[in-house]
């Protein structure tokens, strides 16, 4: 069950990222791109919202309210609201069956950010 605590938190993310959307300026400078990145903003975060809102699990919601801290520290740093892309050594010489192909994949998701822990979900 979700705490009174957590849900200030929560609640308190939510608006953070929608004034953090409603005073985003694009790195290029233009109008439209600011534009389309503060719709991205608005539109990624009511996804997510709305996808967890019926979590229950407390360890399940810190672990979201994790993600969405590192993603809105990621994008005020580096100036971009998209998450940034991880770099994993290509699949190499390990044939598409087999054990081998399933170690890997298993360590590719074990080796994956906090901050893009639900972006595939969405995309």
């Amino acid at each position: 069950m979700m705490t009174t605590a957590t849900r200030q938190e929560v609640l308190s993310l939510y608006r953070s990222i929608f004034r953090l959307a409603r005073k985003w300026h694009a790195a290029s400078g233009h109008m439209e791109d600011t534009i389309k990145e503060r719709k991205y903003i608005l539109n990624e975060a009511r996804t997510l919202f709305r996808k967890n809102k019926n979590l229950t699990d407390t360890d399940l919601i810190k672990q979201c309210i994790a993600e969405c801290t590192a993603r809105i520290e990621i994008g005020l740093h580096y100036q971009i609201p998209y998450p940034r892309p991880i770099h994993l050594p290509p699949m190499g010489l390990t044939p598409l069956r087999g054990r081998g192909f399933r170690t890997q994949e298993k360590l590719r998701k074990l080796s994956k950010p906090v901050y893009l822990k639900s972006h595939d979900e969405i995309s």
